[in-house]
Formats: structure tokens, C-alpha cells, sequence
């Protein structure tokens, strides 16, 4: 057995749900064991998915990633940083591919409570510059989606975030 087969890299033949995306970012982990760092993977990419909605990844957003994956992840802040690095890099070059079968990994992987403590974590990065932009937050609707949540989950945590939906603040007056 290599040590790709043992972290769960090569590719079986019929293994959906594995992508190019979640494998970079596992490689960067494998002194972890492979579920848990497909799952921080999986993570950080859908945290930098969202980030990108609105195709800008603040600085303020940057730094809610990095000190999500460390929290959720349990790791130290320099691997969090180059684990958030990969994620948005791997964003900007297949977002467009891996979106979805990203998604469709977290949520085999993960459990209700992850998924629904994924979609805090969703609303906390996309709110972290005071603002959660309506691209963002349809990311995050469709995000939910993927991963199978009810409308009830995504409402209720939403709601936990309404001061900073740009749908509902008062727009500032004209500056004619």
C-alpha cells in the first residue's frame, strides 16, 4: 500500500466525490488522519467559496477563514493560514468545476450539526466587512442546498446575521 492509498489520494476507480481541490489541500494535512483533513479541506474551500462571491476575498474575510479552520479544525494558525491560502487559490482557478463537487463531498463527510455549524461559519466570513452582499448570501442559500439543509436551517441561521444583510440595510442617500 503507498502512502497516497493509505491518505486516501489515488484515485479508485467509481470514487466519486474526491476532487482535485480537496486532494491539494489534504496533501498539505497528511499528518492528519484523511477524513478529518478532507473534511478541513472540504471547509475551507466552501468558506472560501463564499468569500468569492461577490469575486473579492477581503482581507477581513482572510482572516475570519484563517481563525475558522483554526477553530474548527483544531490546527495551529501557520498550517490555518496556508490551508485558507490553497482554499482560495484553488477558488479562483476551479471555482467554477469544484463548487459543487466540493459541496457534495462536505456533505457526505460531515454531520447535520457540521453542516449547520458550516453554514454559521458561512454567514461569519461573509459578514466579517459589516456587509453580507446578496451574492454572498445566495452562495450560502445554494451552499445549503448541496449539502441538503431545509430552508428552516438556512432561515434560522441567517437570521443570526440580519444586521449585516445588504438586502435589508437602508440604502445610503444619493450624492447628487
Amino acid at each position: 500500500m503507498s502512502i497516497r492509498e493509505f491518505l486516501g489520494l489515488e484515485k479508485k476507480k467509481g470514487s466519486a466525490g474526491d476532487t482535485e481541490t480537496v486532494r491539494k489541500i489534504v496533501e498539505k494535512l497528511d499528518r492528519m488522519e484523511p477524513e478529518r483533513a478532507r473534511y478541513i479541506a472540504a471547509f475551507a474551500f466552501l468558506l472560501s467559496r463564499v468569500a468569492r462571491a461577490d469575486l473579492h476575498i477581503s482581507e477581513e474575510e482572510t482572516r475570519a477563514m484563517e481563525q475558522l479552520v483554526v477553530e474548527h479544525g483544531g490546527l495551529p494558525e501557520e498550517q490555518a493560514v496556508i490551508i485558507v491560502q490553497m482554499a482560495k487559490t484553488q477558488s479562483i482557478l476551479f471555482g467554477a468545476t469544484e463548487n459543487y463537487l466540493v459541496s457534495k463531498e462536505f456533505n457526505r463527510i460531515a454531520t447535520r450539526e457540521q453542516k449547520i455549524e458550516l453554514l454559521h461559519c458561512l454567514f461569519a466570513v461573509s459578514s466579517s466587512d459589516e456587509s453580507v452582499s446578496s451574492a454572498e448570501d445566495q452562495t450560502i442559500r445554494q451552499i445549503a442546498d448541496e449539502l441538503r439543509l431545509d430552508h428552516n436551517d438556512f432561515v434560522a441561521v441567517r437570521s443570526r446575521f440580519r444586521e449585516h444583510l445588504a438586502v435589508l440595510k437602508k440604502p445610503s442617500s444619493p450624492t447628487w
